[in-house]
């Protein structure tokens, strides 16, 4: 899973061996040590995500439920307040908004007087 904070970007998978623990994975430490303060980060040099905690799912579904509480803003980019971040989220943006479903046009929408030949 995939969530993009206002501060943070992480990833989250099932642990292998342990069915209730969460390894949630990050690009920048900060992003961590934001979203779980005190946790301990593993570092790893080799990965995908070089940063990563170890949480229960039920601590990751408290910290997330509290983000949500959390929300104060009309409009999630512009809550954005590092350039870099932000700019990276646009683009993400932009790919998913070409990903979007286009309505489908109507026959009657196709036709010049709008009445059927």
């Amino acid at each position: 899973m995939w969530i993009f904070l206002n501060d943070a970007f992480i990833s989250a998978v099932q642990h292998r061996d342990e069915p209730n623990t969460l390894v949630v994975r990050a690009r920048r430490r900060e992003d961590l040590e934001r979203t779980f303060p005190g946790a301990p980060i593993s570092v790893s040099e080799t990965s995908d995500y070089r940063y990563r905690v170890f949480v229960s799912k039920l601590q990751f579904a408290g910290v997330i439920a509290e983000k949500i509480a959390g929300i104060n803003y009309p409009n999630f980019k512009n809550s954005v307040a590092e350039h870099d971040r932000h700019d990276h989220y646009a683009r993400v943006w932009g790919v998913m908004h070409g990903f979007q479903e286009r309505p489908k046009r109507r026959i009657r929408d196709r036709e010049p007087s709008g009445i059927p030949g």
